[in-house]
């Protein structure tokens, strides 16, 4: 059984420090920024793609509907 005198000694209560220039600093938001900006532009691309996918069978099956529908006024009809 652990106790928190345990805890205490064996997890480390600090955190590594990194210490990087400026320009450094600005070319890591640069990419993160550029990475996330790539991201997007990926899922734009996947939702248009889905969109168009979407959108096609629904008007496929509204034309089937309107057709099955024709078919079913004509035939009461006579």
């Amino acid at each position: 059984m652990y106790s928190m005198f345990d805890l205490l000694f064996e997890t480390p209560s600090y955190r590594p420090v990194y210490v990087i220039s400026d320009s450094e600093m600005k070319e890591l938001k640069k990419n993160q920024h550029q990475e996330e900006l790539d991201e997007i532009t990926k899922q734009k691309v996947r939702l248009e793609g889905a969109f168009k996918a979407q959108l096609k069978h629904l008007e496929e099956r509204e034309k089937e509907v309107k057709k099955e529908l024709k078919v079913l006024s004509s035939s009461k009809d006579k």
